[in-house]
């Protein structure tokens, strides 16, 4: 049986993750809580406890801004990777609305949307 220090909210939502500042890959989140997420991916280059960036966006019309959490690789697999937020800085207001989110979406959004540079 599996022992989790806090509870896990399933949801589906299009993320990009980056390496060293570089988008690298793009990934689901499959599940959350505030201490971390698991993300179905098929991006195999990463290392246990590799720091990387996750950036996503609420695909509602009114919420335009992209948001960015950092987390340590904990742990991987054929179907994705686990990340931790322990030990990095991070707005927990982020978390915490990407939790209420997740909990209120069960769609799956199968997209990440280009980003458009403001000029």
């Amino acid at each position: 049986m599996e022992h989790r220090l806090s509870k896990r909210v399933q949801g589906k939502l299009g993320l990009l993750v980056y390496k060293r500042g570089m988008p690298v890959a793009t990934g689901l989140i499959r599940d959350a809580s505030k201490r971390g997420l698991f993300i179905a991916t098929d991006y195999t280059d990463v290392q246990l406890n590799q720091t990387v960036e996750l950036e996503f966006r609420f695909p509602e019309k009114q919420e335009r801004q992209f948001r960015r959490l950092k987390a340590h690789v904990v742990r991987k697999s054929d179907k994705g990777i686990g990340v931790d937020f322990e030990g990095v800085e991070n707005d927990s207001f982020t978390i915490s609305s990407l939790m209420q989110w997740l909990k209120k979406h069960h769609m799956a959004i199968n997209y990440f949307p280009v980003r458009q540079r403001a000029y």
